[in-house]
């Protein structure tokens, strides 16, 4: 039987709506000043692929493009690791259980209840390997748009270059899905100590992304106009 107490499951309840509640707010449509973050990244990548149509070279735009594909890389990596060490501290339960009762603070924790947090923390790892892989394939495709973009000014050259716009968005979109999850994840550790303090901590990481994406110097300073 799984001893689960009504704060465990609180504080999961808390996390899904603070995820999905996050995912609402940030990528509903707004234009302007109301606009998050995220959404006004979108209008740079647009521009940035109008301008690309019209570079006779375009070796500045793979080379930005390049270092994109490094950071999907390296976070999908980090991710796999992640999960090897977690799974290592699966087999290592009733060690990890001895060090956590001697934290003053922490909650009873039976060892079942133990490996199911850790195997939540896996599936969110899990989830955010498949972001980040599927935002680095996007960014290939985008590539391949962007080295197929006709060396013209004409209707065609906006045409790819508004399909490029849309792989840049959709990949950044499963990017920041995946780096969403590993802040969650950090969130999650805190379950293992208490279910309090997970609550505590993922409020104040949905509260870190929020202010991020409408109160950040980042986004006043994308909104603010050029001078």
């Amino acid at each position: 039987m799984i001893d689960i107490t009504s704060l465990d499951f609180a504080a999961v309840v808390l996390l899904a709506a603070c995820w999905g509640g996050f995912n609402l707010v940030v990528f509903r449509p707004r234009t302007g000043k109301q606009a998050s973050l995220s959404r006004t990244m979108d209008r740079y990548r647009s521009k940035w692929m109008a301008t690309m149509a019209g570079r006779e070279l375009r070796m500045i735009d793979t080379m930005i493009q390049g270092s994109v594909l490094q950071g999907c890389t390296f976070f999908a990596s980090t991710a796999i690791l992640l999960v090897g060490g977690l799974l290592t501290l699966l087999g290592a339960s009733d060690s990890a259980l001895t060090v956590v009762r001697e934290i003053p603070f922490a909650a009873e924790t039976s060892r079942t209840l133990w490996q199911i947090k850790v195997l939540g923390l896996v599936t969110v790892l899990v989830y955010a390997f498949f972001k980040f892989a599927w935002a680095h394939r996007l960014y290939t495709y985008c590539i391949v748009v962007m080295g197929a973009t006709p060396m013209d000014d004409g209707s065609e050259a906006a045409s790819f270059a508004r399909r490029a716009a849309r792989l840049l968005d959709l990949g950044a979109l499963h990017f920041d899905r995946g780096i969403r999850a590993y802040y969650y994840t950090f969130a999650a550790t805190a379950w293992f100590i208490h279910p309090v303090l997970f609550m505590i901590a993922t409020v104040w990481v949905t509260a870190v992304l929020l202010r991020r994406e409408f109160r950040s110097r980042t986004r006043n300073i994308l909104l603010s106009e050029p001078d």
